[in-house]
């Protein structure tokens, strides 16, 4: 005697858990331009890799003979599968069974999930479609009593995992339609996250809370669209469609390691170490004034097609990516004068602090293009808190452990141009003799220095130039490089090769672990 029947009736509740809410809401789902979960883990994976688990829990009807009628099947779906060959935990809502409530849901899976991405050290993928947390306000009547946040629930337990994950393997989200309350905390609580633009929208409490409590009336994007998330830090990138989100988590995770008790794989690469780019010499302007684009110089000092940008709509006197040095992953900062000449806002702060962790939590050395005029200043700046978000940024800076290097472009001032490396450790640092700093910018600081002097003149506006000219000649970068202020001055042209041999002396020194501190959104 077999157990065939067995394997019969679990193949019949797997198909029917399959069917997730039923033909109308898959049909829903297509109709709104999105794709069901199960779709969607199959053109995230390596095609045949997704190991589902728990695919038959869910809500069970029978009849009176104790015949199984329908199933009903949680609306979250868990697994481990492959991207590029790697494992990698996969957790994602199914919008089809009640909108991806909670009250839908089965705490347990989603608990399995962050465990077996943190105990069996493998990135977790979160797919997010839905609100989570204590479900619809229908919740109240389907349970008998209304719902405590933080109460003594199986779930509760989450909440603590959501943030010990992220000291410990690389965490991806993926907004791909409606993500509202604790939903919206699982895609912020992550190193990187994207968002479709037509198709998502996240906000703490959706339109209909909203407009209840609000005099003006917002539609989904207007309250939480792509643009005011991207601008706002709450959300990393923004694609035109799912397919596009899925290529970024792939490009995202294949420069980080699978956990913090490896180092990334370095790979392969063509690109030559000995490249020179002519235009480097000239991409910096003479006229201080005058802004040039960063982007271009990235493409040429990195290897080719290799930088991946994050967060490129927040904090923008900031550019952050990844990119890699003749195949090793290294983790880039480099300075926008497109935006604020470069200077340190408090949101290009809180965007460094957040990256600088995500490099030493994964042993990434950084590379940081420096053109830094000081912290940005003016009224805005003060009520902004900028000091406060500048020395948190300092002190991230400066308890990092990882290998470090600088290349000083242009500017370098005040506390900020101070935080260009980290402090009371080596780090490389190269300058272009286009390079320009000081304990702050001469404009304004003449007139206070030298007040008398220029008060006393027969024509003051003369006076001030002639000061101006000669501490100008003072500052000249060779000038440091006599008293070693500054260790090398170089052709703008060897960038490359210096960097590459950075990332050489970088490589052995990247130590697999924890680190002191875990990383936080």
């Amino acid at each position: 005697m077999s157990w065939q029947p067995e394997l019969d009736e679990l193949r019949r509740r797997e198909a029917m858990a399959a069917k997730g809410g039923g033909d109308d809401k898959t049909e829903r789902q297509h109709a709104g331009g999105r794709l069901t979960v199960r779709e969607r883990v199959a053109s995230l994976v390596d095609d045949g890799t997704f190991h589902e688990i728990g695919a038959i829990a869910g809500k069970a009807e029978y009849d009176d003979d104790g015949q199984l009628i329908n199933l009903m099947p949680s609306n979250n779906v868990i697994g481990r599968a492959e991207i590029d060959g790697r494992k990698v935990v996969i957790v994602g809502d199914d919008f089809t069974v009640r909108g991806g409530s909670a009250d839908a849901t089965i705490a347990e899976k989603y608990i399995m999930a962050e465990q077996m991405g943190a105990q069996l050290r493998l990135p977790i993928i979160r797919i997010i479609e839905g609100s989570g947390g204590g479900g619809s306000v229908k919740t109240i009547e389907t349970t008998g009593r209304a719902n405590l946040p933080g109460g003594r629930t199986p779930s509760h337990i989450s909440y603590k995992m959501i943030s010990d994950a992220l000291g410990i393997v690389p965490v991806v989200g993926l907004g791909l339609g409606s993500v509202a309350g604790l939903g919206a905390a699982k895609l912020a609580a992550t190193h990187f996250s994207v968002m479709t633009k037509e198709t998502s929208a996240m906000f703490v409490a959706g339109p209909p809370v909203v407009n209840r409590l609000s005099p003006k009336q917002f539609s989904k994007q207007e309250l939480g669209g792509w643009e005011i998330q991207c601008k706002a830090g709450a959300v990393d990138n923004a694609v035109d469609n799912e397919e596009e989100a899925f290529q970024q988590a792939r490009q995202y995770l294949s420069y980080l390691p699978s956990s913090v008790h490896v180092v990334s794989e370095r790979a392969a690469c063509d690109d030559p170490v000995e490249r020179v780019e002519e235009k480097l010499l000239s991409v910096i302007p003479r006229n201080r004034r005058q802004v040039y684009k960063m982007r271009p110089i990235l493409k040429m000092v990195f290897d080719k097609n290799s930088f991946f940008e994050v967060g490129a709509m927040f904090g923008r006197s900031i550019i952050t990516g990844f990119a890699r040095l003749n195949g090793l992953p290294v983790a880039v900062m480099a300075a926008d004068p497109f935006h604020y000449g470069g200077s340190w806002t408090a949101d290009a702060c809180a965007k460094i602090t957040r990256f600088v962790d995500t490099a030493e939590t994964f042993h990434m050395p950084i590379v940081h293009m420096n053109d830094c005029p000081g912290f940005f200043i003016g009224l805005e700046a003060e009520k902004a808190a900028t000091i406060r978000a500048g020395v948190r940024t300092m002190a991230a800076i400066n308890q990092t452990s990882v290998p470090w290097c600088t290349i000083i472009m242009r500017n370098c001032f005040g506390v900020a141009g101070a935080a260009h490396n980290p402090a009371g450790r080596l780090s490389l640092r190269y300058a272009w003799p286009s390079a320009w700093w000081g304990s702050l910018p001469l404009e304004g600081g003449i007139e206070a220095a030298y007040r008398a002097d220029i008060d006393a003149a027969d024509d003051p506006e003369a006076k001030l130039q002639e000061i101006e000219d000669r501490l100008n000649k003072l500052r000249s970068p060779f000038r440091s490089a006599e008293t070693f202020w500054v260790e090398e001055i170089i052709d703008p042209r060897d960038t490359r090769k210096l960097l590459c041999d950075f990332a050489d002396l970088a490589e052995p020194l990247r130590t697999p672990g924890t680190r002191s501190f875990a990383m936080r959104p």
